[in-house]
């Protein structure tokens, strides 16, 4: 049922963006009068088609649920090219290069829009998300020796307000892949404020194995540990705990939030703890003797209630759309730096990941309600766009290489030429394909 779930929610992820991003050829090709012959969701043999329209173009269904394309009258192939006299003013390849320019750079730019939008929805219905109060961190961490402290707020990164931790992940992550220093505006838990500033040679490219957060000490509160249930039966239930009791405490060491608790509880496999406890208006002491676990660690068999402090990240429209837009930039600037990273040997092929992971972090976001499942839709729209641009033969930006040297020297490139380059960007396509499913089967495996 689990794989179902993913599965479909992969499939209504990743379908309509490839649906929008094939319109945005659709589109354009249609506004400069180039004759649309059909138009593909999937890829290979068509299993479903019908005709609509004056030039009864075909919309089609095919076997391959990955990708679409969008068929046009093109001389160049003798089964798409204009079979009357009327029909050759519609010839794709009779267009003017600028005309070739609009319409394949229409699919990416599609993907840029409809991220705009989906992040400029989400910014005007409003987010509800953790704050950037601090957790405790240790004392080894980069945060720490900067001088930040559990308890304490991030409002500023570099100069830019966060709202929240969904804003502060970002602005890091920024300073992590342009290796610059992060400086941080802060409140303390007392109302001061003070800066404190991670160094850019703290800083860890984020990736699939690694999270430039956590690297560097940063981690959401999570309060202090409150009850909210204790399993008959279970080592807590037997200690005495209840729903509603606050844990302060072990052994006379004061808890700072719930994680302290946790580690203490796997820390003490059959050791008795003298757990300092609040229950209304009294501090109990009642004994807990973990039981050992199936990996030799402390459980306690209590649920803890969240205590994660939330805040609402809410926009106006046209705040909205001019965040949406100046999210979607930064993240493509982003990508396409990772990419230059990876390219040039400082970052891991690790990073490329493929449809695995895509359905994996799918299954995931929607699983957390849809606000989160449309954020998910619309980094995977700047994915699709950026993807698409890159140089390489068959995709659009490869197309948009020939026309610029055809704007270049004046002339097309030779159909030799592009035959070559055509077979090595398929080629070089699927070793790339290749590799982003070993990386997705190597970190799941």
């Amino acid at each position: 049922m689990s794989f179902l779930y993913t599965a479909v929610a992969f499939l209504l992820a990743l379908g309509p963006l490839i649906i929008f991003h094939e319109l945005g050829h659709y589109w354009v090709a249609r506004a400069c009068g180039v004759k649309v012959l059909r138009f593909s969701v999937g890829m290979g043999k068509v299993v479903w088609s019908r005709r609509f329209g004056r030039d009864q173009t075909e919309w089609a269904i095919s076997a391959l649920p990955l990708g679409g394309y969008v068929q046009f009258l093109d001389s160049r192939d003798p089964e798409t090219a204009p079979k009357d006299e009327k029909d050759r003013g519609r010839d794709f390849v009779r267009q003017s290069v600028w005309k070739r320019i609009a319409i394949v750079a229409a699919g990416p730019i599609a993907n840029f829009l409809l991220a705009i939008a989906l992040f400029a929805a989400l910014f005007m219905h409003g987010l509800e998300e953790p704050g950037t109060k601090l957790r405790p961190m240790a004392s080894n961490t980069p945060a720490y020796a900067a001088g930040l402290r559990g308890g304490d707020s991030i409002v500023a990164v570099n100069g830019e307000p966060v709202a929240g931790w969904s804003d502060l992940r970002w602005q890091v992550t920024h300073m992590a892949v342009d290796k610059v220093d992060a400086r941080f505006e802060v409140r303390a838990a007392n109302g001061s404020q003070y800066a404190a500033t991670i160094p850019a040679s703290a800083m860890k490219e984020p990736g699939p194995e690694s999270d430039a957060m956590a690297a560097l000490g940063l981690d959401v509160w999570i309060g202090m540990p409150l009850v909210e249930n204790a399993v008959d039966g279970g080592a807590g239930a037997r200690a005495g705990l209840r729903k509603g009791d606050t844990v302060l405490g072990a052994d006379g060491k004061p808890f700072a939030h719930a994680a302290d608790f946790v580690q203490a509880v796997r820390a003490a496999p059959g050791r008795t703890l003298q757990l300092q406890v609040r229950r209304g208006e009294q501090t109990l002491t009642l004994p807990l003797t973990p039981a050992r676990d199936a990996k030799g660690q402390g459980l306690a068999s209590v649920q803890l209630a969240p205590a994660i402090e939330r805040v609402t990240v809410q926009s106006g429209p046209v705040d909205a759309l001019v965040k949406g837009a100046r999210r979607t930039w930064e993240m493509t600037l982003l990508t396409f730096k990772m990419i230059g990273k990876i390219v040039t040997g400082q970052a891991s092929l690790k990073n490329i990941t493929g449809p695995i992971a895509i359905a994996d972090y799918a299954g995931q976001t929607a699983r957390m309600g849809l606000a989160t499942f449309l954020g998910f839709i619309a980094v995977v729209s700047v994915s699709l766009g950026v993807m698409n641009l890159l140089p390489i033969p068959v995709l659009d930006g490869g197309h948009l290489l020939y026309y610029s040297l055809e704007v270049l020297t004046g002339r097309p490139l030779p159909e030799r030429v592009h035959a070559l380059a055509q077979r090595a960007g398929v080629a070089l396509l699927f070793m790339l394909m290749a590799l982003a499913i070993f990386n997705d089967l190597s970190q799941r495996l």
